[in-house]
């Protein structure tokens, strides 16, 4: 049993391995015209994550540009909404990403790689995105550095998040909207990666997720680890302890692994994803990768994928844009598949109950996108053994979904 054991620490312990793969997930399968530029980058962020100076330049935007260190905060009435009839229950503490500059946990990731570019030289920056949060922070990112930047999004995202593409004009940004296929973050992804085969030696593609080709689903991973080396330390601080139980939802899934990586090896801090069930799991409506999907590769990886018998995409849904997405990140997979993390979903409607719910006990409007993983608690609190600590990653607020949950929530 023990020689078992040392056969799956290693592998744990380097993720990803030399070829960019988590287990049998990730890898590159791309264009040859991209492989040049994916191994440029890689070798660009491994210089850079050694080179003290860009580290110290990066520090310092995080702290005064962003607003970094993010609080960890104890919600007390959410807590006690959660105790039980003899007033036991877990204590819940939220990881505010939502008090980022420009309200979301992508702005960490989009800081760095704009940093990053800005080295390589490449003066033109395209992203995809589907909420628009990623947009707004790449748009954001690109006029602080002087950078040209075009957003690609698909045309039924941008109809949900009209506020969002105003925001991304309004920072200087070209937004292209994007017709094809089920005009979602899907297809703005496809887009963007054209984009770049096109416009290679010019132009960073800024990736908004833990997802697509290595290098991105580690470099984008270590661009939010800094999310759960906070909360390594603001535990500490608060009770001189690590959290018992992390809660985030899952698109893509960067705000989730930016909270997790930092834990992976406490074997005894449980990982929990949330994706986005829609109309439910078997209504055909959803975006639960992990829980429904079948190995395939979609955007130069291997991954969970929604797709059909005959290995076509099925179009995903979610009342969140940000979780509206067919395929997940590799490394994801390959936590499900080791067993080291756990994954569930939740419904339009409960995410909805969620949204409401954290605004009126907290006066915190969170996004759809976290409603999913606050909406989990309902099943995970009744479970969990007096005083456990859980750590859930209030990755962005709310005031973009406002819009979208006008047309369901009567008060």
């Amino acid at each position: 049993m023990a020689t078992a054991q040392v056969a799956v620490e290693p592998a744990v312990l380097q993720r990803p391995d030399s070829f960019g793969r988590f287990g049998k997930f990730g890898g590159k399968y791309v264009p040859e015209t991209l492989m040049h530029a994916l191994d440029e980058l890689e070798t660009a962020f491994k210089l850079l994550a050694t080179d003290e100076a860009f580290q110290k330049e990066l520090d310092g935007i995080l702290k005064d540009y962003v607003g970094r260190e993010s609080p960890l905060y104890f919600a007390e009435r959410l807590t006690e909404h959660y105790k039980r009839p003899d007033g036991e229950g877990p204590l819940i503490y939220l990881k505010r990403e939502d008090l980022n500059h420009t309200g979301a946990h992508k702005i960490n990731n989009a800081v760095a790689q704009a940093l990053l570019a800005k080295r390589l030289g490449k003066k033109r920056i395209i992203a995809e995105t589907g909420a628009g949060q990623h947009g707004v922070a790449t748009a954001t990112v690109c006029a602080r550095f002087g950078l040209e930047c075009i957003i690609y999004m698909g045309a039924q995202d941008m109809e949900r998040q009209a506020l969002n593409v105003f925001r991304m004009k309004l920072l200087g940004a070209e937004v292209r909207g994007v017709h094809s296929g089920t005009a979602t973050l899907k297809d703005a992804t496809s887009e963007a990666i054209r984009d770049w085969v096109t416009n290679v030696e010019t132009t960073h593609y800024i990736l908004g997720s833990v997802a697509g080709p290595h290098p991105y689903p580690m470099m984008v991973r270590e661009f939010h680890a800094v999310i759960g080396k906070e909360t390594r330390k603001q535990a500490l601080e608060k009770w001189g302890g690590k959290p018992d139980v992390l809660v985030a939802c899952v698109g893509g899934g960067s705000n989730a692994m930016g909270l997790f990586h930092e834990f992976v090896d406490d074997k005894d801090i449980r990982l929990i994803g949330v994706e986005a069930a829609g109309f439910g799991i078997d209504s055909g409506k959803h975006a639960a990768t992990l829980t429904m999907g079948e190995v395939g590769v979609l955007h130069g990886a291997m991954s969970y994928l929604l797709q059909d018998e005959d290995g076509q995409i099925v179009e995903p849904h979610s009342i969140s844009a940000g979780l509206d997405y067919p395929g997940v990140g590799p490394e994801h997979s390959f936590l499900k598949d080791l067993g080291r993390a756990e994954y569930y979903s939740i419904t339009d409607e409960e995410a909805l109950e969620a949204f409401k719910r954290l605004s009126q006990l907290e006066g915190i409007i969170p996004a759809l996108e976290t409603s999913h993983a606050l909406a989990y608690l309902e099943k995970l609190c009744p479970t969990l053994p007096n005083g456990t600590k859980v750590v859930l990653n209030c990755s962005g607020r709310g005031d973009k979904d406002v819009q979208t949950a006008i047309k369901y929530l009567k008060f």
